[in-house]
């Protein structure tokens, strides 16, 4: 993955923003994933169910669907020095929190407002986009995501052992706010370390803010349909909070007519920022397919929500395949996002050189292939095999995901925190899905839903066109500049 002009050990120019703003990443997702190696402990100390703990895996990846969106708004509108800085630092808090709940409301509210924290990652998209020019943009973000993203893999291997070394019940409290510590101090590093691009670049935002920009009528309606899942997935956890007796009736048909509402008034929105596009065709140049960012957004959904779905069960699978201790899962399950290191990376860089359409269709045709063979595990394979191909696996479910965002960049660069949004909120329906689904079957099952989803995926990618010549922006002077996105 050599590059003559990509020094990844420099710190400085733009390697520096980008090993910034990956450890920004590393932090989040530490946080974010900072119960799950703990769950066996947590559920002992506090007594609760398997379903209790099921619940608080589904809560925990629900919030980042709008979360993603939101924040991807902000992102364009205010720049990612500022909105990632304040994530970290809310993101402190909320580790606070989860460590002094007393109860399971208290634990499940504290998961649920901690899935905003998993929004961090559409920021870094935007800023590494800003730094790196297009020939190596699909690499720098597939490291940003790669190293970002082993943040639940150190999870999983630091905090059983930090949880062991302050002892007693309540040492998963602490490995978790130690955590909140680490995050509350680089939300300053972050803030006074960075720039939104480099020096003598154009910070190109959105002309109209509180929805995506699209070019044509077709897209308009297009878009509107794309965003029923994000509602649906919702309405989803709260049927699934009502089965579990945490809701009655009357509250989660409140919920539904809420979402149902908060659509149409999206809808609106939506409408308002693209009422032009009604009277007037936009110019050729200035055009995007949105049908891009769908596709994008199924394979993201697929291949991260995989991933997260995954994390977030494995330790237990483990636990409960294999006669292991609570670190030995921990150590074991982290083996998956650790291969992030290299997949990521890997799937940013085969999409540079060997085209970004093609390079997808392959990773995640091996993906489904290899969510298959997981489904075969059992304890009477040895442990080795059953590692082997967990990250073999992995492998392609990092690669698929870094192919994925080599793309995102390259649509419409004053509206990849948008587009980062919209297909990153899509890696959390997937996730919801697919942890719901676990809730009902067993693990073998789950991993055999994931391999046909996958499937049906690639026949989707073969409609994505690849980027090629220039995108159009325009100039806050109203002239137009040309960016490279082949």
């Amino acid at each position: 993955m050599s590059n003559p002009q990509f020094k990844l050990l420099s710190f400085s120019g733009k390697n520096r923003i980008l090993h910034l703003t990956w450890f920004a990443f590393f932090l989040t997702f530490l946080v974010w994933f900072n119960h799950a190696p703990l769950l066996v402990a947590i559920r002992d100390s506090m007594g609760l169910s398997d379903q209790q703990i099921k619940m608080l895996l589904i809560l925990n990846v629900a919030l980042t669907i709008p979360a993603r969106i939101i924040i991807g708004m902000l992102v364009d509108a205010f720049g990612p020095r500022l909105i990632y800085s304040f994530l970290l630092f809310i993101s402190s808090f909320l580790c606070f929190f989860f460590a002094i709940a007393d109860s399971f409301e208290m634990l499940a509210l504290a998961r649920f407002l901690m899935g905003f924290v998993g929004a961090g990652f559409v920021i870094g998209i935007r800023i590494v986009s800003e730094w790196f020019p297009a020939k190596q943009v699909g690499l720098a973000e597939g490291i940003y995501k790669g190293l970002g993203n082993v943040g639940s893999a150190a999870a999983a291997i630091s905090l059983p052992a930090f949880a062991l070394a302050f002892g007693g019940d309540d040492g998963w409290r602490y490995a978790t706010a130690l955590t909140g510590v680490l995050t509350l101090v680089y939300s300053a590093v972050y803030y006074f370390s960075v720039t939104d691009t480099p020096a003598g670049s154009t910070y190109f935002k959105p002309n109209k803010t509180g929805g995506l920009e699209v070019t044509s009528k077709k897209d308009f309606f297009y878009y509107l349909l794309v965003n029923i899942p994000m509602y649906a997935a919702l309405a989803l956890l709260a049927w699934k909070v009502s089965v579990l007796g945490l809701l009655d009736d009357r509250a989660v048909y409140t919920i539904y007519v809420a979402l149902a509402c908060t659509y149409v008034l999206q809808c609106r929105q939506i409408y308002k920022v693209n009422s032009e596009i009604f009277k007037a065709a936009v110019p050729e140049m200035h055009r995007y397919q949105f049908k891009q960012v769908s596709i994008l957004s199924l394979a993201y959904a697929v291949t991260f929500g995989a991933e997260l779905a995954v994390v977030s069960m494995l330790p237990l699978f483990f636990l409960d395949t294999f006669d292991i201790s609570i670190v030995t899962a921990g150590l074991l399950a982290a083996c998956f996002a650790g291969t992030d290191i290299i997949s990521c990376p890997s799937g940013g860089w085969l999409s540079d050189r060997f085209g970004r359409k093609k390079t997808l269709i392959t990773l995640l045709s091996a993906l489904a292939v290899g969510f298959v063979i997981m489904s075969q595990i059992n304890s009477n394979w040895p442990i080795a095999l059953a590692v082997v191909v967990m990250m073999a696996c992995s492998f392609f479910v990092g690669s698929g995901a870094g192919g994925v965002f080599s793309v995102v960049p390259l649509i419409r660069r004053r509206l990849t925190g948008q587009i980062a949004g919209v297909v990153g909120a899509y890696g959390n329906i997937g996730a919801v899905l697919f942890l719901t689904v676990l809730s009902f079957v067993s693990a073998q099952t789950f991993f055999l839903v994931i391999a046909g989803t996958v499937a049906v995926t690639v026949f989707a990618v073969l409609f994505l066109e690849e980027p090629q010549g220039h995108m159009a922006e325009v100039l806050p002077d109203g002239t137009v500049q040309m960016i490279e996105v082949s």
